[in-house]
């Protein structure tokens, strides 16, 4: 497999991320049968005959049970020397307590005493119901066989299969940390849907139709969308988060008109005003709801791959060696060009060579050279050109 940077620290690890005065953008509500469902707790999905059996369709609990750094970690988190410093840096008193940290490490700890059945415990961590919705309504007959899919999530199931509803469920605790929280030492992040997919110790099986590339574009356009949200609603504005917001759109721009039937982003202006930063949410949301529908095939991931790798010229000139934009722009594409190269259906050991070499050389955002980084680029679209 390609290198894995630590570009990659965090995007899969939803507990390392602590909310304040943030969270996700309005999304469209679930409809379920029923008002205000119950959360029953995860040991209620653990009998030997549901998920806590041997078996591969009947193993989910324990997979997440041992091997989920979501199963109970994410708590734990909130009682290291790392935690305590950032909550030391924010006179917060109590980590596993403050609705800062917990609502992304602890996220049950939010649920209400009257919606907690007898099997409920806070100490989950993010469990079964943090991602696929309070079971109450639909525990019993998820499992029928005479339900379709679409019974289910009315039932109130989350639809994890869509990629819309899988990015909006994951998006506010791997990105969204506030700036007040960046700066007392909390790790920035960096929401990448299909690497986060592929990292997670799989429970479940994807739908034929799943493409790496599809998860990735839609994973993306929802990161923008809340990028832009998190902008509008900060105040000062931190340079940071407004560099990768710039460097995002500016990705998402290199791909517009991928498909006729995706919303385009290269009228959206660079400059991060209030209006700027509505239309961008707004654009951003539809393009991710739009993509999620989309029919992919094979040339939509080829091109994709074949216009990111021929952004040679923004790093080349001149005016790319000032500043933070290049590095924050160059971030951003190693990762595109990972998850779309491991689309395709042909192994390129060139293309994964020089893949190798981008991540090493995006991994610093001080220590980026735009000139050295143009060189290997080029040589990484020189070999996904060639025949293999």
């Amino acid at each position: 497999m390609f290198y894995r940077s630590p570009l990659y620290e965090g995007i899969w690890l939803a507990g390392i991320c602590l909310l304040l005065n943030g969270g996700l953008a309005p999304a469209q509500p679930v409809r379920t049968a029923g008002d205000n469902p119950k959360f029953v707790g995860a040991l209620s999905c653990a009998s030997s005959s549901c998920h806590g059996g041997g078996g591969a369709r009947q193993d989910q609990y324990l997979v997440w049970s041992l091997n989920d750094f979501h199963s109970q970690k994410p708590v734990a988190t909130l009682t290291t020397a790392r935690a305590k410093q950032i909550a030391d840096a924010l006179q917060i008193n109590d980590p596993t307590a403050d609705a800062r940290c917990v609502s992304c490490h602890a996220p049950l700890t939010a649920v209400p005493p009257a919606r907690r059945g007898p099997a409920f415990s806070v100490a989950e961590g993010v469990s079964c119901e943090s991602c696929h919705g309070p079971a109450e309504n639909w525990l019993r007959s998820h499992t029928r066989t005479d339900f379709t899919h679409a019974d289910r999530v009315f039932t109130g199931l989350r639809d994890l299969q869509n990629l819309y509803v899988r990015a909006n469920t994951c998006v506010a605790c791997h990105q969204t940390v506030a700036t007040r929280l960046l700066q007392a030492g909390h790790p920035e992040l960096i929401f990448e849907l299909d690497g986060q997919c592929v990292a997670e110790p799989r429970h479940w099986q994807e739908t034929p139709s799943w493409n790496h590339a599809q998860s990735w574009f839609v994973g993306q356009a929802v990161a923008l969308r809340e990028m832009s949200w998190q902008l509008a609603n900060e105040t000062p504005v931190d340079a940071r988060l407004l560099a990768r917001w710039h460097a995002l759109l500016w990705l998402m721009q290199q791909l517009d008109g991928l498909d006729p039937a995706l919303p385009r982003l290269n009228k959206i202006s660079s400059a991060a005003t209030a209006e700027t930063l509505r239309t961008t949410q707004a654009t951003a949301d539809a393009l991710a709801r739009a993509a999620a529908t989309l029919t992919w095939n094979d040339q939509l991931s080829r091109t994709a791959l074949t216009r990111l790798a021929g952004t040679v010229a923004e790093f080349s000139q001149p005016e790319a060696a000032a500043g933070e934009l290049p590095a924050r722009q160059a971030e951003r594409l190693v990762l595109a060009l990972d998850r779309l190269l491991l689309a395709q259906n042909q192994i390129n050991s060139a293309a994964e060579t020089s893949l190798n070499q981008l991540f090493k050389q995006a991994q610093s955002v001080p220590d980026f050279e735009p000139a050295r980084f143009a060189v290997t680029l080029n040589q990484f679209a020189a070999a996904i050109n060639s025949r293999p």
